[in-house]
């Protein structure tokens, strides 16, 4: 019995390992709101040279403006929700405590010392470059680089679909790393 325990376990293990498939979207371009659910790897280099990392499950919902993300280790228990609005930022830790700013950047900066541009990445996401970034394309027309103010966002995709989204995204800048392995992409009403 435990060993039929133990290997049903292991299968269940193994299958919520998988990633799930892409759900079709609209054209990138056409793409305002979504949700993604993703897993994260995040590496900080810090001025003395020590690194630190973490790792996780990430939900995020971008919707009218407005952004939820909530952070949770590889298990599954929670580690902080962020909510974003523009003039309000909350981070609530799994700990409990509460970090208010009236913006998402500001709020990362002060809560963890770490210039995170919360509010680039649903555009980065989607490859969407500010005015004063560049956006280099891949052979089917789709973002493969964008560089903007000291970051650099690279985009790999799951086939050579050109309104395929991004499956794995890397963004690396002010001696942070941040990877996000996408696993669902989903539409907001």
């Amino acid at each position: 019995m435990k060993r039929l325990f133990a290997g049903l376990l292991g299968l269940a293990l193994l299958a919520g390992c998988a990633p799930a498939p892409i759900q079709p979207l609209p054209a990138r371009d056409a793409l305002q709101d979504f949700a993604i659910e993703a897993r994260f790897a995040l590496k900080l280099t810090q001025p003395d040279g020590r690194q630190e990392s973490a790792g996780g499950r990430l939900n995020w919902t971008h919707e009218n403006g407005m952004d939820r993300v909530l952070l949770a280790n590889p298990l599954g228990i929670g580690l902080a929700e962020i909510d974003a609005a523009p003039g309000r930022a909350v981070l609530r830790t799994g700990d409990g405590k509460v970090y208010q700013a009236e913006e998402p950047d500001q709020l990362l900066a002060e809560a963890t010392g770490q210039p995170l541009p919360l509010s680039r990445l649903p555009a980065w996401l989607l490859g969407r470059a500010a005015p004063a970034g560049t956006l280099e394309r891949d052979a089917h027309s789709r973002p493969l680089r964008l560089q903007e103010d000291g970051w650099l966002i690279e985009y790999r995709y799951g086939d050579d679909n050109p309104d395929a989204l991004p499956q794995q995204l890397q963004a690396s800048g002010h001696n942070i790393e941040l990877r996000l392995r996408i696993e669902t992409w989903k539409t907001q009403p």
